[in-house]
């Protein structure tokens, strides 16, 4: 990067950390760090939610998602919608009404101890390894610019996220999330902008999207029903649905955005500004991609996207090597030609030769790829998560490379930051105050909240460090909250709505949720999983009747219950 872009970078970094502790300068209780005093209005309480969602993962995953897969993947956002209404009529109230400062402690009223205490550890094992993925997004970033290692990129990130979420707390988390999200808007916005300005002279949006089309970028929705299919528009409505009632209505890290309220109409206006805004701006964040494929189309794209894999494999093979980048630059040339002819005629025999010429190109890389993996083994390799990258920096004029990385960082800090606060506040409220020091004055409750926060980004750091070996960060990202969402929806679900269910019902229920999760997982290699969200929650609450019925009922009494009726 150029001067221009560092400054860039530096101050926006500055600037975003700046706001956020000018923002909640002069609080200092606990309530204060863990709840905001639950003074936060709607559009912040909004903004926040979505730029807790809205990680690096966000910029690097789902663009490089949109060129290598197409639309596809906006189906897995159809849920999401039906989700926030959903959540904004039952979980909303029931969560204000309670008082809870987490989303566990209110199943300890409705249940007990124990099932909190599983609930929690839940959500502290699957978050922990997500703001893992978060760290490691913007340290794919960093390892692309500066040719380093990743580990030092992860442990600076680290260092900086934490160091404002200690001394700030959930205020200081969200005012920064409102700036993260305008700089992050701004960088989807440019990328968009200059994937288009840099199409030849003569190729217009319209033909951009048609040499897509033609390459199979723009199937948003798929209507076939499949099992294994990770994206068809029944997957995206079911299994969507309830990992985003999972996800929005009993994580912590989101629920605790809208604990912060000042009302409760607050937190539902926050939650409908979501539905409304998060679909469609996923399909532009999508559409990003599927015009850099088309821009990579007229201008060469390497061989290989991952740096430092190709300047390996070149220094250890280079005849092989130089042979597939002949090869792969005559495969350019020939797709380039044929895209060419495609748009003068548009007619089927053009359709073809440029399927034709995708397909060979296709088998060089897949060459090149075999070439990487011959040590590691097939699969070993993946550089999907370097295409925008890639992009950015073969594409922007200076200044403009330097915001978008600002939005990557951006991005990564308001996941990390709010995930670490939850992560934290989950510690202490559910752990610590609840079994370590129940009798812990301010001083040493904050005291111990400034060092769980310490704590879980060591954690984080050291799980990122296997964030290469993932492949696709956004479906790995979404593939280990599918891992343990299921059961813990069921759990709630239970707890909102269902009367006659027993304590130990709701236990071993999600125990048994847990165990038929996973046990899909290795039984059934092949299951999308979006299906595993549906799946837990099921065998979730059918367990705990099963066993309530068994043991009697045993119902909670009417006192504790909390009513269903939207309000």
């Amino acid at each position: 990067m150029s001067a221009v872009d560092w400054l860039v970078l530096v101050a926006s970094l500055v600037g975003i950390v700046g706001y956020g502790l000018l923002r909640s300068r002069g609080e200092w209780s606990v309530h204060a760090y863990v709840s905001a005093g639950k003074q936060m209005r709607w559009w912040v309480i909004g903004l926040s939610i979505m730029a807790t969602q809205a990680s690096a993962i966000t910029f690097i995953g789902t663009t490089s998602q949109g060129f290598a897969d197409g639309l596809r993947f906006v189906q897995f956002y159809f849920g999401l919608p039906v989700a926030m209404v959903l959540i904004s009529a039952y979980a909303a109230p029931a969560f204000h009404r309670s008082g809870v400062r987490t989303a566990y402690e209110y199943l300890e009223r409705r249940f007990d101890a124990k099932t909190r205490t599983l609930a929690s550890w839940v959500f502290l094992l699957q978050r922990g390894l997500g703001v893992g993925l978060a760290l490691y997004a913007p340290a794919v970033v960093l390892s692309v610019i500066l040719h380093v290692p990743e580990w030092p990129t992860i442990l600076g990130m680290v260092v900086l996220v934490s160091a404002y979420t200690v001394l700030g707390g959930i205020r200081a988390v969200m005012w920064a999330d409102t700036l993260q999200m305008a700089v992050m808007l701004a960088g989807i916005v440019i990328a968009f902008g200059c994937a288009l300005v840099g199409l030849p002279d003569g190729v217009s949006f319209r033909d951009a999207l048609f040499v897509a089309g033609t390459a199979g970028k723009l199937n948003a929705v798929e209507t076939g029903f499949d099992w294994n299919s990770r994206y068809t528009l029944w997957s995206g409505l079911i299994g969507g649905t309830f990992l985003a009632l999972a996800y929005f209505g009993t994580d912590q890290s989101q629920v605790q955005r809208y604990l912060t309220a000042k009302s409760l109409n607050d937190s539902r206006v926050s939650l409908l500004f979501n539905a409304t805004v998060k679909v469609p701006l996923q399909f532009f964040i999508l559409l990003t991609g599927v015009l850099v494929f088309s821009f990579f189309v007229f201008e060469p794209p390497p061989l290989l996207f991952h740096p430092a894999e190709r300047m390996r494999i070149a220094q250890e093979e280079p005849a092989a090597m130089a042979r597939l980048e002949d090869r792969f630059a005559a495969a350019l040339s020939e797709r380039r030609e044929a895209a060419t002819k495609l748009l003068e005629s548009r007619g089927s025999a053009e359709t073809e030769a440029f399927g034709a010429s995708e397909r060979r190109l296709g088998e060089v890389r897949e060459e090149a790829v075999a070439l990487v993996e011959r040590d590691s083994g097939p699969g070993s390799y993946s550089d999907t998560n370097y295409i925008f990258l890639t992009f950015v920096l073969s594409a922007l004029p200076p200044g403009l490379i330097g915001l978008i990385i600002a939005g990557v960082f951006a991005a990564a800090m308001s996941t990390i930051s709010s995930e670490l606060n939850s992560l934290a506040t989950v510690t202490v409220v559910d752990h610590y105050a609840r079994y370590v020091r129940p009798a812990a004055g301010e001083r040493n409750t904050r005291k111990a909240l400034h060092w769980a926060t310490l704590g879980w980004s060591a954690y984080a750091a050291a799980f990122a460090t296997f964030g290469g070996r993932l492949g696709s960060l956004i479906e790995a990202v979404n593939l280990v909250g599918s891992l343990f969402y299921g059961p813990m929806l069921g759990v709630f679900v239970l707890a909102f709505g269902v009367r006659r269910v027993s304590s130990e019902g709701a236990f071993w229920g999600t125990a048994l949720g847990l165990a038929s999760v996973w046990g899909a997982k290795l039984l059934i290699p092949g299951l999308a999983f979006l299906w595993l969200n549906p799946l837990g929650c099921i065998a979730t609450v059918v367990a705990a009747l099963a066993i309530s019925g068994a043991a009697g009922g045993n119902p909670s009494s009417p006192a504790t219950t909390p009513t269903m009726e939207p309000r």
